[in-house]
């Protein structure tokens, strides 16, 4: 993912000095070929940026920062896309008063396609949260939500993904099983996702009426939609976003 919002950055109107540290200094070759400068530890990268991106696994990032720590001052920005972890955590791990921008991102990303939820701590100002968001737009759409939220939301962007590829597993596996090539199937399925995106984004109607219009009276939608409900779709939904939502506060030791 931070490999990913190099390139976007890369390939952007963006300009500032790209810094990366990864231990693993073959991973950072492919990015230094595109300008970003290499650094040898965590806590170099800090203190030469004014902002830093946290882009690791959650289960190291405590590590990560304590390495990072004795570089950080009030007025660098800390812009975090480790899911679940929170701005607190961030702080307790470096200084009390650092600004902290929390991200919930998602795979598509990786494309430039990427959903992105953010929210700013409370000593996070105005230029320095646009300059957060120009960061994570660079690959994709970003939305605000609070700060308090971004446990919950993490089922509606950045897990969704899984949920719906596994939808599409059905379609594609039913066309396979009536003699549909797969390939095919995988084709119309997906630009019928993209196609339904823009009708939600861009039509003007809501879900409801979006349904109401595929669906003729007495026609084959309707015989489907009626399998779908019989099977509780929209209530196992629910109970996919409050199990994924539990585990994120469970991660995050709350």
């Amino acid at each position: 993912m931070g490999g990913a919002i190099i390139r976007g950055l890369v390939n952007s109107d963006f300009s500032a000095k790209l810094y990366v540290y990864e231990k693993d200094e073959e991973k950072t070759k492919p990015l230094s070929s595109l300008g970003v400068i290499v650094c040898g530890s965590e806590s170099e990268l800090v203190a030469e940026c004014d902002s830093v991106l946290l882009a690791v696994k959650p289960q190291v990032l405590s590590t990560v920062l304590d390495a990072a720590k004795e570089a950080v001052t009030p007025d660098k920005l800390i812009i975090s896309i480790c899911a679940g972890i929170s701005a607190e955590f961030i702080r307790s791990h470096t200084i009390s008063s650092a600004k902290v921008v929390t991200v919930m991102p998602n795979t598509p990303m990786m494309l430039g396609y990427g959903a992105s939820a953010m929210a700013r701590g409370d000593n996070v100002g105005d230029d320095d949260f646009e300059f957060a968001k120009a960061i994570i737009s660079s690959c994709g759409i970003v939305c605000e939500v609070p700060s308090d939220k971004m446990k919950e939301v993490i089922a509606v962007n950045g897990s969704s993904p899984a949920f719906i590829y596994l939808f599409a597993k059905g379609f594609i596996d039913y066309a396979d099983k009536v003699g549909i090539d797969k390939d095919a199937a995988l084709k119309l399925f997906a630009q019928s996702l993209i196609g339904s995106a823009k009708m939600l984004t861009n039509s003007g109607m809501t879900v409801d009426e979006l349904i109401k219009q595929v669906s003729s009276p007495g026609g084959t939608t309707i015989a489907g939609l009626d399998k779908l409900y019989e099977g509780r779709l929209t209530d196992t939904v629910n109970e996919c976003c409050k199990a994924c939502t539990k585990r994120a506060y469970e991660l995050s030791g709350e």
